[in-house]
């Protein structure tokens, strides 16, 4: 039987995942089709889920086995493509065509197990036991360490030695047990996967646009005239995806641009390539918005009215040498009051819509990027001049209001130090061009996990709340200053400024969180929310640890070992702590940090003194719950199994803990009990809370009758809220995450919606699950019509003014304000317009500017020599020594996913393992042949933090590149094996990787750093 990759997929998924060797050639492929479908038909349920990898968010058919009997179990057997989804239409990806295997593989926990200080093995547990000890080491590290009050005298009630690591996987229920048990706790340092991956992207669009998310959805980009990939590479990481970017191109004409380091696999369908230098890409962008600026191809209408371009900034604002104005040197942070407009006597923003004065934006602007020529980006990016110039012609084709481009990027963008800067030029680039609130535009950043947008959007983070509101810092003792700082004063310039309810989303969230003990006179229970003091963010739980200040660990569904940078500065740090508790349903390399696996993981057992649990959990296939897409889209799944053995639902093991350490502090007091027992766990059974009670929570209901300023019912009491903007600042509502208000109304779960009718054509399917924000799916869409309403494009019309309303497609991103109202399109910004000029709301400056990674190749800025790389960037004083230097490490490497693999699970699947079994670098063929490297030969390849040693693959798809007068060859170095798992045990990739972080999200830097290559 002769297979190629694709068909060894496809078979598979067909049926046959779970005995793998069928579809190796055993069977005639005669039987093995005829033998798939008579078997997936007999006796079959099935069951509806989203595949649980990359944030596509495809539609799965489960089919499972199982009478239900007493005592009998179903049992997974084949999973489909669900033909109905709207984004996948059938479609699985190798990652999601080998899920069976997942479901079924050998490294599934399926009972509890302890492991004892200096053990070199395992031991079985029970539940009980587990539970009760772990609530002891908990108890006993929070009634020792915990700060009820600051050395200011001021309430504070946090925990700052025990950390938690949130999954990315995990539904949305399981999210919100998690910050209730955490913040119920006084816990801080507490992060999910979104600060290891799109944390940038919320630093970056936020300040841009309002919002932290992609703009668009992914069936939209079929819509498109233009496609430009960079910073991601979306045939590869997100393939079912990438399936809209072909039909734009098939059925839109339109062009698509690669500009990645690697001829990827996106270049390969892509009408036009360019290589660029890792780490140079905020260079080529501000090259492209300079070339605009010059050339004048920007959709001036669009920007004189939705951008603020012609706002006056302060005359002490300025840029000199690499520095904004404001740098403390000693504090390496910037006072950042001059990063802001001029106001009128009434606070009021002062403009300049003739673009004429000195110190409006449009003119900043400008002066701001008359440096990046394209010879000077030539020079820092690698990219030849014509190339460039090529591409600077493509986009600016889009500057017509009847064209539009898309911007889809990933990792490539966000895994560099000054990541949320590329973003940012990427989203002002877009802002010129007229291409935001656009069908076939938007910035729209490709989640890289199944619900990390939704953990993004219930505040897993160390200083964030559900719905994007922020942690309380000590700075704001009380209510009234808290609500006050966070809720962004009136401009006075086209205005919704939306976030002036932010004190109805903050109440309607605390009565979630506290319920009737939430009250006026205790300001909601504002006391009760613990109050942050510093960063509690990954970086600095991994020095907090290795400091000795960090003694216990919850990893949920996290891989920090294999995911945190520097790999061996995690493993330092894994072993300071007291106790590490993991929760998963892998055996990953984090719960055995301290085994010895030779030169992949070389420890001593005997020294690491870290008490181990490891809970089993179950997975996705096995829990009923939402998860959101990349498009914001929350999609309701069904579980079509329970966990295998012992293993439990993540709610369960939650419930089991929470309710344990309650019990403990009822029975015996403890430090501050009064958070912990007032939460409101209310649930029919607080020891395993149901998805579906949670999740209507989350929505939000009235808690009394509640009318509207006419005096008419609106909602009764107990009734769940259709709205966010039913949400009241009294006490009279509960809503755990704001957003999600409209997700679980009274009509039941809008979730679960199941209708994929596209009635304009454009790929809007309003009845298809529910996004947020109010089931909108193109944000800022008020900016696809004119100042009158009128659209852009009519062929591609969003919401337009019908003379009466605002009807259309989707729903308006807008009040229904008439267009002769002056309210601009960016409702969550104070001047209702996208920002070309970010103010005070990033830590790097309100421009961006090209700053060399912390490990550069060049080891100088020709924009500004004395400042070479960013001068703010998160780095602790200790790994300083830990960077490397372009004599000893002359090659940039960066790190990348490959399509068989998704990070480190599907290692665990025995198809994805034998499609993709050993691990690999890649090196251009121009760097093997100096070394003397053939394709084949295993190499060593070293940082200054470490090695890792792997097969070579000598290809062409890496070019080597001139930058700054000097060739610059690059490695490509996939991150996904591991000494766990089903593929053949490798070295963890992050070994070599840099502790660097963004300044704004402290996002580690993966993509751009130093290296040295030999034969090993």
């Amino acid at each position: 039987m002769e297979l190629n990759r694709r068909q060894f997929f496809r078979i598979c998924a067909g049926g046959m995942a779970g005995t793998t060797v069928a579809s190796l050639g055993f069977l005639s492929s005669f039987s093995v089709h005829a033998e798939t479908r008579q078997y997936k038909l007999l006796k079959a349920k099935e069951t509806r889920n989203n595949c649980t990898y990359c944030s596509v968010g495809c539609g799965m058919l489960m089919y499972s086995l199982g009478d239900s009997a007493k005592n009998v179990q179903q049992s997974i057997y084949h999973i489909e493509g669900d033909p109905d989804h709207p984004v996948s239409r059938g479609s699985l990806c190798p990652k999601g065509a080998g899920v069976l295997d997942y479901i079924h593989s050998e490294t599934r926990l399926r009972y509890p197990e302890y492991r004892a200080p200096g053990s070199d093995k395992w031991q079985r547990i029970s539940w009980d036991d587990a539970i009760d000890r772990i609530a002891r080491l908990m108890k006993k590290d929070r009634d020792a360490n915990f700060i009820e009050k600051n050395a200011q005298g001021l309430t504070v009630n946090r925990w700052t030695t025990t950390a938690m690591l949130c999954s990315s996987a995990a539904s949305n229920e399981t999210g919100i047990l998690d910050g209730k048990f955490t913040r119920s706790l006084g816990m801080v340092a507490i992060d999910c996967q979104a600060r290891l991956c799109h944390g940038p992207t919320v630093s970056a669009l936020a300040p841009t646009f309002g919002r932290g998310a992609m703009t668009n959805n992914w069936v939209d980009i079929k819509n498109a005239n233009v496609v430009l990939i960079m910073g991601g590479n979306a045939a590869e990481a997100h393939p079912v995806g990438f399936k809209w970017v072909v039909e734009a191109q098939t059925k839109n004409d339109a062009t698509v641009l690669v500009v990645d380091p690697r001829f990827n696999r996106s270049a390969v369908v892509a009408d036009f390539y360019a290589p660029i230098r890792a780490g140079s890409d905020t260079a080529f962008l501000l090259g492209v918005i300079r070339y605009l600026l010059e050339h004048d191809q920007v959709q001036h209408e669009y920007v004189r009215h939705y951008t603020n371009a012609g706002l006056i900034v302060r005359e002490d604002y300025a840029f000199n040498d690499g520095l904004f104005s404001g740098y403390d040197a000693n504090k390496r942070q910037y006072d950042k009051s001059s990063w802001f407009y001029q106001l009128d006597a009434q606070g009021n923003a002062l403009r300049d819509d003739t673009f004429s004065h000195p110190r409006c934006v449009w003119n900043l602007l400008k002066a701001h990027v008359d440096r990046y020529t394209p010879e000077m980006v030539s020079r820092l990016c690698g990219t030849t001049v014509e190339d460039f110039t090529h591409i600077c012609g493509v986009l600016a084709s889009t500057s017509k209001p009847d064209r539009t481009a898309t911007i889809l990027y990933a990792l490539g963008w966000t895994h560099h130090s000054a990541g949320a800067q590329i973003i940012r030029a990427a989203a002002m680039l877009q802002l010129l061009l007229g291409n935001i609130g656009m069908a076939g535009g938007g910035v729209n950043a490709l989640r890289g996990h199944s619900n990390i947008q939704g953990y993004t959007d219930l505040g897993l983070l160390s200083i964030n709340l559900p719905g994007y509101m922020p942690l309380p810092s000590e700075k704001q003792p009380d209510y009234q200053t808290y609500i006050s700082q966070i809720t962004p004063p009136s401009l006075g310039v086209n205005e919704v400024n939306y976030w002036q309810n932010t004190s109805k989303f903050f109440v309607s969230m605390m009565k979630s969180f506290w319920g009737e003990h939430a009250t006026a006179d205790n300001n909601w229970g504002y006391d009760w929310l613990p109050k942050w003091d510093r960063l509690y963010d990954v970086m600095t739980q991994a020095e907090m640890m290795q400091e000795g200040k960090i003694n216990g660990y919850i990893v949920q569904g996290f891989n920090p070992l294999a995911a945190f940078p520097d790999k061996n500065k995690s493993s330092r740090a894994l072993a300071k702590l007291k106790y590490m508790v993991v929760i998963d349903p892998l055996a990953t390399e984090s719960s055995s940090f301290w085994q010895n696996h030779g030169e992949m993981n070389d420890v001593n057992p005997a020294d690491i003194q870290t008490e181990v649990f490891r809970l089993p959990s179950s997975c996705f296939a096995e829990e009923d719950g939402s998860i959101v897409n990349s498009s914001r889209w929350l999609q309701w799944h069904w579980a079509a199994a329970e966990p295998p053995g012992e293993a439990l639902h993540d709610a369960k093991i939650l419930g089991r803990l929470f309710m344990r350490l309650r019990e403990l502090y009822q029975q015996e007091g403890g430090a501050n009990p009064a958070p912990l027992l007032n939460v409101s766990w209310d649930y029919a059974d607080p020891y395993d809370p149901q998805p579906e009670e949670i999740a209507r929570e989350a929505n939000g209901k009235a808690l009394r009758d509640l009318y509207d300023d006419n005096g008419v019912l609106i909602a009764k009491k107990g009734e769940q809220l259709s709205s966010f903007a039913q949400l009241r600042a009294d006490g009279s509502t509960s809503s755990y995450c704001w957003v999600y208000c409209g997700s679980w109304t009274a009509k039941g779960n809008q979730m679960a919606n199941r209708d994929n009718s596209d009635p304009y054509g454009l790929g809007c399917t309003p009845g298809w699950a529910w996004s947020w924000p109010a089931n909108r799916r193109i944000l800022y869409n008020r900016a696809s019509a004119d100042p009158s309403g009128k659209p852009w494009d009519a062929k591609r019309a969003l919401p337009h003014w019908d003379g009466q309303r605002w009807t259309g497609m989707d729903v308006a991103d807008y009040s229904q304000a008439a267009p002769d109202s002056n309210v601009g399109p960016f409702i969550m910004n104070p001047e209702g317009v996208g920002r070309l000029f970010s103010l005070d709301k990033m830590n790097d400056g309100p421009f961006p500017e090209h700053y060399e990674p912390i490990e550069s190749p060049i080891g100088s800025n020709p924009l500004h020599p004395a400042v070479v790389s960013s001068p703010v960037v998160r780095i602790f004083e200790a790994d300083k020594a830990n960077m490397g230097k372009v004599d000893d490490f002359p090659y940039v490497a960066t790190t990348y996913s490959i399509t068989e693999l998704f990070r480190h699970w599907t290692k665990h699947a025995r198809l994805n393992a034998i499609a993709q079994p050993d691990q690999f670098i890649e090196i251009g063929e121009a760097l093997a042949q100096e070394k003397g490297i053939v394709a084949g030969d295993v190499v060593k390849v070293s940082s200054r933090r470490g090695y890792i040693k792997a097969k070579a693959v000598v290809t062409r798809r890496l070019q080597t590149l001139t930058i700054d007068g000097k060739r610059i060859n690059t490695v490509g170095i996939p991150c996904h094996w591991g000494f766990e798992g089903a593929t053949r045990k490798g070295f963890l990739a992050n070994t070599l990787t840099q502790s660097v972080g963004d300044a704004n999200s402290q996002t580690p830097e993966y993509k751009a750093f130093l290296v040295n290559i030999e034969k090993a």
